[in-house]
């Protein structure tokens, strides 16, 4: 397990939780996409869709769409975001 993946709770994060069935994380720059597929799929046991990547101030956030099947909201309470 990587611990440099952190959730973002904020109130945007939360709507596209609801809305989009999206994770957000902020994770060191060094972690790829593929990196950051493998980490979720494997620590929450949910297959992710897509994946999309921002840097903002140094920062590097990964936008994690899951499958229909899996719903963001039920990781989300798992892990304490909600």
């Amino acid at each position: 397990m990587n611990l440099d993946i952190k959730p973002v709770v904020t109130e945007k994060a939360v709507m596209m939780i609801e809305s989009q069935n999206t994770l957000t994380f902020k994770c060191s720059k060094k972690m790829d996409k593929k990196g950051i597929r493998k980490e979720i799929e494997e620590i929450f046991g949910v297959k992710v869709e897509a994946i999309k990547s921002l840097i903002r101030e140094n920062q590097k956030y990964f936008y994690v769409k899951l499958k229909k099947d899996f719903l963001a909201i039920d990781v989300a309470t798992k892990i304490g975001m909600i």
